[in-house]
């Protein structure tokens, strides 16, 4: 991590010191974070997403089924997340119905993707937060703490072991990419999910091919992955109170489990300042009073959204918009998904909550303010992919060799699309215009956009820099914890 820390120490009573650490490493993208630390404590944020992507202008004037390629190239992380945003938004526009193989695939492939995702993101990401690699490699690259103090605390047995799955993670991401080129076409950049359904007909050799490479993915998350998450909460409890945010969650719905789409592994749904209610899209609006975007383009749903910047504009600190549900922010990623969801823990994670943490906890709420936080986000992260794991062992029992996974459609001459999916990091939404066959406005709310935006036009901060507020800074040279919370959203 790369940063201008101050070379003062931890500042006198009452004196405020700012800390820019420019740029966020170990995520995918492009994040300054800039805090405010006073009395030990963050009292102020800012984040800025520094790169302007412009796909939605890239988009306009082209025929429609590019979107589900063109899309994906946002993010090398998630683009199987895009690619199903894109086809679901284009099936919506063409209006076609999947075929019940159609619908499975595309839940494999993106399924395939979760997986390597959250073992990327916990080992390969935050996992330097908390494991001393450097005592059992040596301090090279990219193993050598940027602090001088980083704060890591893990008994050497552990450890050492930590750093061992480090290598075995990278195994099993490599294997997921497999399990999605198998239906996919490849990785990353699928090809094969476009509007309709998939072009891969599963055969029983495909299947077992991936099945096989799926068994020992689900090995790796429940005998290593899940456990160890748990065990490096144990020596960091202290992060299952800092990073708490606005507790407001959104969820778009993920991997539907029916023909018609109405009921999901994980459902849509929004928690605001604890009241459960259901998730309509129409109550989305995004805002850029603090974004380098023209004033013409705030407060409006995406279906009316613009893509207009102005890198000039005074007051304006990012590339990002300000999305809003109700005018209200709202966290998206597995904690939101699993506290709006609120499935059972994993074995383990019943076990390790009681025998490490002292709680007894049987659903994902049981965890109450806890799940809101640094850690409780690792924790959310790796319950998610036990689940996501026991869905596809059933998916591949249901999916049938040699059934057609493609249904045929015509481009419209003037339609609307709307897709909602998720992607591993957040709720992801693409909207399309369609006229005289042509993309006239493409509109995309990308995951992490609702967690790492700036303060909108009501001057409501972003949630991550909300869940900055608060975050323990106790040496400036050493602002560790603000990174954890940052990547504990995986942005």
């Amino acid at each position: 991590m790369s940063g201008c820390a101050p070379k003062a120490a931890a500042g006198a009573h009452g004196e405020k010191i700012h800390i820019a650490i420019d740029p966020v490493t170990r995520i995918e993208g492009h994040l300054k974070a800039e805090v405010t630390v006073e009395n030990g404590k963050v009292v102020d944020a800012k984040v800025t997403g520094g790169m302007f992507r412009g796909f939605e202008n890239i988009l306009t004037g082209r025929d429609p089924r590019d979107a589900a390629q063109i899309t994906q190239r946002i993010c090398g992380v998630c683009p199987t997340a895009h690619s199903t945003a894109s086809c679901r938004a284009l099936d919506d526009a063409f209006k076609v119905k999947l075929t019940t193989n159609g619908r499975i695939t595309r839940n494999l492939i993106l399924g395939a993707n979760y997986l390597q995702s959250h073992i990327l993101h916990f080992y390969h990401l935050a996992a330097l937060d908390y494991v001393d690699a450097a005592a059992v490699v040596g301090k090279v690259a990219p193993f050598a703490p940027k602090y001088d103090k980083p704060d890591l605390r893990l008994p050497p047995a552990i450890n050492k072991a930590a750093v061992g799955q480090y290598v075995d993670a990278l195994e099993m991401r490599r294997i997921c990419h497999e399990m999605v080129a198998l239906f996919g076409g490849k990785m990353p950049h699928v090809s094969g999910q476009v509007v309709g359904g998939t072009t891969e007909i599963p055969t029983k050799e495909k299947i077992e091919a991936y099945k096989t490479r799926f068994l020992q993915v689900k090995k790796f998350i429940e005998e290593t992955y899940v456990p160890t998450v748990y065990l490096v909460g144990s020596v960091y409890k202290d992060l299952l109170t800092q990073g708490v945010g606005y507790k407001n969650c959104i969820a778009f719905g993920v991997f539907p489990q029916d023909d018609d789409n109405k009921t999901y592994l994980l459902k849509p749904g929004v928690y605001i300042e604890g009241k459960d209610m259901p998730m309509d899209a129409a109550k989305i609006k995004e805002y850029v009073k603090y974004s380098w975007y023209d004033d013409s383009c705030t407060g409006l749903h995406p279906s009316k959204g613009k893509t207009k910047t102005d890198v000039s504009k005074p007051g304006a600190y990012s590339f990002v918009k300000s999305p809003r549900y109700m005018d209200k922010p709202v966290e998206a990623g597995p904690a939101a998904r699993m506290w709006i969801e609120n499935p059972e823990l994993s074995p383990v994670g019943k076990k390790q909550l009681k025998d490490l943490f002292g709680l007894t906890a049987v659903k994902f709420r049981d965890l109450k303010d806890l799940a809101f936080s640094i850690m409780g986000r690792h924790v959310a992260r790796a319950e998610e992919a036990y689940m996501v794991a026991q869905a596809i062992d059933k998916w591949l029992t249901k999916v049938t060799p040699g059934a057609e996974t493609f249904v045929p459609c015509e481009i419209p001459m003037e339609a609307e699309g709307l897709g909602l999916t998720e992607a591993a990091r957040g709720a992801l939404l693409h909207y399309i215009q369609i006229k005289d066959k042509k993309v006239a406005n493409y509109q995309i709310v990308a995951a992490t956009i609702w967690n790492c935006n700036p303060r909108d036009d009501m001057g409501q901060r972003g949630p991550v820099e909300q869940a900055l507020i608060g975050v323990l800074v106790p040496d400036v040279n050493n602002p560790v914890n603000v990174a954890r919370t940052i990547r504990a959203f995986d942005p």
